[in-house]
């Protein structure tokens, strides 16, 4: 059996015209897990396209095509689908959209997994070598992260990627951030056993590696133990965390203790109402400088998100923003759009008040306007997002904020080159016809 997973373009991402280089790419974990999941008595040949660094041969020889889908991908997966389907092959849709989105996913495919795959794939395939493969399959809510097999990154080409050594200990958040998918698509928060964790760490032989988990402290006492197992490997790691790490000593010291190099914080606004209104109140804006130089007095370099298209955000914000980011010294700024991504409580309120202006999945990428804003334009919400990139990633923007922070210079300078490059090419990738 042959069977091939895709993970389908996207428009920041697609290797050819998208505006991320492979500078700023790291090893995504969706194919590698679900290549690990194929029944070894199966004795199936596995095939890995991740087309946001190579292109997809419309004439695959496989027997069985996988497609995971996010928002923002969801077309291109269509499109994809299709045409395999029209080939004869059978096509198997899953991911974060195909989850929320399931009926409009089976147009286009012959089984949608709804769900994390580790209970389903397996089975999936097995009736599928069986000839009774099922149109639907759910995960359990029982679903358990113990006793799970490495991901396949040796179906990888590391040149493909600034590292392959990514991982993952945590899915899913306790908070419930109306404009976040993860409650809706993941349910509960899971964990795998640290031990297991640490296993996967050693075997990859890494000295430097990216957590993925979503919010790697929303356990605390399991951060805890996961950062102690980390201290006798010796690595150093990024990841991404919420600004109450900054509020308890021991955490973040074991975070530092265990090489952690690097975190993205998503600040998100600095209007208390917006945090409230979108249920993440327990940032606090007027704390953000206490966090930012206690992670700094760390040597912990910090990847600071913000969003715009708040109701309460004004024209007024974008320079409010950018001021902030520039006087804080917020070592790498990346900001986003706000987008209501389908099965949120953002997008059922937006479809309420009749604000959506597009389901055209591909422009739901976190820089397309895809509804009609509270208090400015939809024009005026991307130019003045595209104008606080500009801004503070000109020359001496970076120097500035660098100079003030003085962390994990190595890395952040060429991260800020790397962004800078994103930056100044937003106007071509709003203007431009992504299909192509």
């Amino acid at each position: 059996m042959k069977i091939a997973l895709i993970s389908p373009r996207g428009a920041l991402y697609k290797h050819t015209g998208g505006i991320w280089k492979k500078s700023l790419r790291y090893a995504p974990l969706t194919l590698t897990t679900l290549a690990s999941l194929v029944p070894a008595e199966l004795n199936a040949e596995v095939m890995l396209v991740d087309e946001g660094v190579t292109d997809v041969d419309l004439h695959l020889d496989a027997d069985l095509i996988g497609i995971s889908a996010i928002t923002g991908s969801a077309l291109r997966a269509y499109e994809l689908a299709d045409h395999y389907r029209r080939r004869g092959l059978p096509v198997i849709l899953g991911g974060v959209h195909p989850t929320l989105m399931p009926d409009e996913a089976a147009e286009h495919a012959d089984t949608v997994v709804v769900g994390y795959a580790e209970q389903t794939f397996p089975q999936l395939l097995r009736d599928f070598s069986a000839g009774h493969l099922q149109a639907r399959y759910v995960q359990s809510p029982d679903l358990s992260l113990a006793n799970l097999p490495h991901p396949r990154r040796d179906l990888l080409n590391p040149h493909d990627y600034t590292t392959i050594h990514t991982s993952e200990a945590t899915r899913g958040c306790i908070h419930q951030c109306d404009f976040c998918v993860v409650p809706s698509a993941w349910g509960r928060p899971r964990h795998k056993p640290v031990a297991e964790v640490i296993d996967d760490i050693r075997q990859m032989r890494a000295k430097k590696l990216i957590f993925l988990d979503l919010n790697l402290i929303a356990n605390v006492a399991y951060a805890k133990e996961l950062f102690a197992a980390l201290i006798p490997l010796r690595v150093t790691w990024g990841g991404l965390a919420t600004t109450l790490i900054a509020g308890d000593d021991e955490l973040l010291d074991l975070a530092v203790r265990s090489g952690c190099r690097g975190l993205l914080i998503g600040f998100e606004t600095l209007a208390e109402e917006a945090l409230q209104s979108v249920r993440k109140g327990f940032n606090r804006h007027h704390e953000y400088r206490i966090v930012i130089d206690k992670l700094h007095a760390h040597k912990i370099a910090l990847m600071g998100t913000f969003v715009f298209g708040f109701d309460h955000d004004t024209k007024e914000t974008f320079d409010q923003v950018a001021d902030f980011v520039l006087d804080s010294h917020i070592d790498l700024p990346r900001f986003a759009i706000l987008t209501p991504f389908p099965g949120t409580p953002l997008y059922r309120k937006l479809v309420a008040e009749d604000r959506i202006l597009t389901q055209n999945w591909s422009l739901y990428d976190g820089q397309h306007v895809v509804f009609q804003p509270y208090q400015m334009s939809p024009e005026e919400l991307w130019r003045g997002t595209e104008a606080v990139w500009k801004r503070v990633y000109r020359y001496r923007s970076i120097a500035r904020r660098l100079a003030g922070a003085r962390v994990q210079l190595p890395l952040v300078i060429p991260a800020n080159i790397g962004y800078r490059f994103y930056a100044y090419r937003l106007h071509q990738f709003y203007t431009c016809d992504w299909r192509n």
